[in-house]
């Protein structure tokens, strides 16, 4: 990630699908006083005939990093022909990170999503964008649960508009029409307006991308406190499940609006983790249950409640692999099995500096455990409270911060 210093810099010209496209006289000019150029194998063929004869091209294929490789090894000037707007989720964006300060210009072309809604004469001003072109679910969840009224959507060949639709409807998303436009900007484009019940098991040709309306959008208002008696329970225990007056203040100690992960450490039903998805959509939410039943009960109430996007594992905690997983900087302990001393030294290690631990004590014994095993590894109790619901016994919350306080 250097910055060069030396005559590399890249030159971004955005295009569309046509067979023969359309540059500007001055462009082609520009064009023609260049010996390096690359893009996709598709840009190629279709800029084949204004390159000079004496055209060095280099394919863009991944891994990126082979191709950053072929880029060091000029010292000129490279044209790269990229799709639509290259500013927008496009090939400008990597290569300013990959190369900061060597972007001399960029030039746009439409954007598939803006010929997707001219297309359908759809004005996209008010029109919320994420990418899901290698890219994982999380923003698109994002949207869902903030209920985004309109929504653009970049696609590839694992995220399709069947398999999104999908993800809609399992969730509980209904009340949409999904705008699709397949090979946008050439002379086989293509658009369709489905209701999202009409769309999984449908194929459509790539590339394409969609743009999502709901019929009848509301105001976003996040609930407060999800009754208990909703909950699929745990083996039909409803007295497993955190109670709504504890979660709330659980979720409020863990001061979420300034934290991008959570970890939710024996989720049980999940009530938890769905509560904090549900109020903090930004929030990546990671939980683990030692029970099998926990794989049934996070699928259902995720569902059940509209929360899609928390990832769970199911076994052990202290056996799980968590390298691959995005570091906690908060940490809800719902169960432990005896091992609060090794959870509490686990969870602390990975949050680091800015971290924020919550437990919830139903017992003198637990409550002394947890203070002990705080202090045992250089945090502080920041806050504690005794709460006590009907008529099920007290319960001590504790918040603990790094630091001796």
């Amino acid at each position: 990630m250097k910055h060069h210093d030396s005559g590399l810099s890249f030159i971004v010209l955005g295009m569309n699908d046509e067979e023969a496209p359309q540059f500007s006289p001055d462009l082609q000019a520009l064009i023609a006083q260049h010996h390096i150029f690359s893009g996709g194998r598709r840009h190629r063929e279709l800029v084949a005939a204004l390159l000079p004869e004496d055209a060095l091209w280099i394919d863009i294929t991944v891994p990126l990093e082979d191709v950053y490789e072929q880029y060091r090894q000029h010292d000129a000037p490279v044209v790269v022909f990229a799709s639509g707007d290259p500013l927008f989720f496009g090939f400008t964006t990597t290569l300013m990170r990959e190369f900061p300060g060597c972007v001399e210009r960029t030039v746009p072309s439409f954007s598939s999503l803006q010929m997707l809604a001219h297309a359908l004469r759809l004005p996209y001003h008010d029109m919320y964008v994420v990418s899901l072109t290698g890219r994982p679910w999380h923003e698109f969840d994002r949207a869902l649960i903030e209920r985004r009224a309109k929504v653009g959507v970049l696609t590839d060949k694992k995220h399709t508009p069947s398999v999104i639709a999908q993800r809609m409807l399992d969730y509980g998303y209904e009340g949409y029409t999904m705008h699709i436009g397949v090979l946008l900007g050439g002379e086989r484009q293509e658009t369709y307006s489905l209701p999202l019940e009409e769309v999984p098991g449908r194929d459509f040709a790539h590339p394409n991308c969609l743009i999502l309306e709901h019929k009848a959008p509301t105001q976003y208002a996040a609930p407060l406190g999800l009754k208990e008696l909703d909950f699929f329970p745990l083996n039909g225990r409803v007295n497993m499940i955190t109670k709504m007056p504890i979660r709330l203040v659980s979720i409020s100690l863990l001061e979420l609006e300034q934290r991008r992960c959570l970890w939710d450490v024996g989720f049980c039903t999940g009530s938890v983790s769905i509560e904090a998805k549900l109020r903090y959509p930004h929030l990546q939410v990671q939980s683990f249950e030692i029970r099998p039943e926990g794989d049934e009960l996070m699928q259902t109430n995720s569902r059940r409640f509209h929360a899609p996007g928390i990832e769970y594992l199911i076994g052990d905690f202290l056996e799980q692999d968590l390298e691959q997983l995005p570091r906690p900087e908060a940490a809800f302990i719902g169960g432990h099995g005896g091992h609060l001393q090794e959870f509490v030294e686990r969870l602390t290690t990975l949050m680091g500096e800015r971290g924020v631990l919550v437990f919830n004590s139903v017992s003198t014994e637990t409550l002394d455990n947890f203070r002990a095993a705080v202090a045992s590894v250089g945090w502080h109790i920041s806050y504690e409270t005794l709460l006590a619901v009907d008529q099920h016994n007290p319960i001590t919350i504790l918040q603990a911060k790094p630091g001796q306080g």
